[in-house]
C-alpha cells in the first residue's frame, strides 16, 4: 500500500469510505470469530475451495499492482490479466472463501453473515463502477469486460 499509485481522484463521500473499511475488516473479523458449526462438506472440497479463493485473490492482487486501493479512487486502469475476465476478480476469490467457509462451518449465523458480507461487497462493486464510469477510459472497460464478479454471469 505504500508503493501504490497515487490516485487521480479519490472519492469524497464518507458513505463509500465506511463502506470500504466494513467490508475490508468485517471479512477478516469474521473469519476470525465466527461459530464453529458443522461441516457439510469433504475437506477435500472445502480445503479446494480454499485452495482456489486463494489463487484467484493472489492473480488478482498482481494483475492490480500497485493500482491497490480500499476505498473507490481513479488510478491507472488495469485490464490485463484477471481484469480481462470478470471487473471484481478479488470480490471473487472473497466469495468463494465464504463460501466455502460457510460450508466448512455451518450455522444460520455464519450463513447470514457470510450472505450480508457478500451483499455488502456487492454494493461496494456497484458503487466503485458508479464512481469510476466518469472517467471515459473506465465507461469503455465497463463496455469490454461486461462481467463483473464472474465470467458469464452479467
Amino acid at each position: 500500500m505504500v508503493l501504490r499509485t497515487a490516485p487521480v481522484r479519490v472519492t469524497p463521500n464518507p458513505w463509500y469510505w465506511l463502506l470500504a473499511f466494513v467490508t475490508t475488516y468485517a471479512t477478516l473479523g469474521f473469519s476470525a470469530y465466527a461459530d464453529p458449526g458443522v461441516t457439510l462438506i469433504a475437506p477435500l472440497v472445502g480445503n479446494s475451495l480454499a485452495i482456489v479463493s486463494a489463487l484467484i485473490i493472489v492473480y488478482s492482487l498482481l494483475s492490480l499492482g500497485r493500482n491497490i486501493g480500499f476505498i473507490p479512487a481513479q488510478r491507472r486502469l488495469v485490464t490485463r490479466g484477471a481484469y480481462r475476465f470478470v471487473r471484481h476478480p478479488i470480490y471473487t476469490g472473497t466469495f468463494i472463501s465464504l463460501l466455502a467457509f460457510v460450508l466448512r462451518a455451518y450455522s444460520p449465523l455464519n450463513l447470514t453473515i457470510a450472505v450480508a458480507l457478500i451483499a455488502s461487497l456487492m454494493l461496494r462493486g456497484l458503487v466503485e463502477e458508479h464512481f469510476l464510469r466518469e472517467d471515459p477510459a473506465y465507461a469503455a472497460y465497463l463496455a469490454e469486460v461486461r462481467w463483473r464478479w464472474f465470467p458469464g454471469i452479467g
